[in-house]
């Protein structure tokens, strides 16, 4: 297989992925996938590499993520979404569970790291998501597993990379960095 094959990732039908994700999933424009987790990347890192650390530690709100939360959490998140793609891809049955992400990113201490280095996390774990990705032929993109007790495809998950990563990019501009 060639690291070409997977370059246009068909966007998954309604019945490949829980309504909750839908979300996310809207947010992905029509194109190459691919590409747009590529570019993500660069515009994240390009939007957040510039902040003081006073920038990176601020909350919009009482009880909101800081920047560096935010940052930890999309790459957190990232993970988990694409060892599920990974696992089902396997064709591993086992149902996933769910996973809490308050309280992964109230154990995680992503405010004592610097955002720097909370940025190249991210950009690792991306280019892992994309090489992934693109190691995939159609018919295993379309094979469907079980997560958080709910059916879920292959494709469905790195949209939801795609989307999720967008939905926080969104709140980053509008909440955190418009102050």
């Amino acid at each position: 297989m060639t690291a070409t094959t997977a370059i246009n990732i068909a966007r998954p039908e309604p019945d490949e992925f829980f309504e909750y994700y839908d979300r996310y999933i809207a947010q992905v424009p029509d194109g190459n996938l691919i590409s747009l987790l590529r570019e993500q990347a660069v515009e994240t890192v390009t939007m957040l590499q510039d902040l003081t650390p006073q920038q990176a530690n601020y909350a919009y709100a009482p009880g909101k993520w800081t920047v560096k939360e935010v940052i930890g959490h999309i790459s957190d998140a990232e993970r988990i979404f694409a060892y599920r793609a990974l696992r089902i891809s396997r064709r591993d049955e086992t149902p996933l569970a769910s996973f809490d992400e308050n309280a992964y990113v109230k154990n995680a201490n992503f405010g004592s790291r610097s955002l720097p280095d909370l940025l190249e996390e991210f950009q690792v774990v991306r280019a892992s998501s994309i090489h992934l990705a693109k190691s995939m032929d159609a018919e295993t993109l379309a094979l469907r597993g079980s997560a958080s007790g709910h059916p879920i495809s292959v494709r469905a998950l790195f949209y939801i990379i795609a989307g999720h990563e967008r939905h926080h990019a969104g709140l980053l501009r509008e909440r955190y960095l418009s102050h």
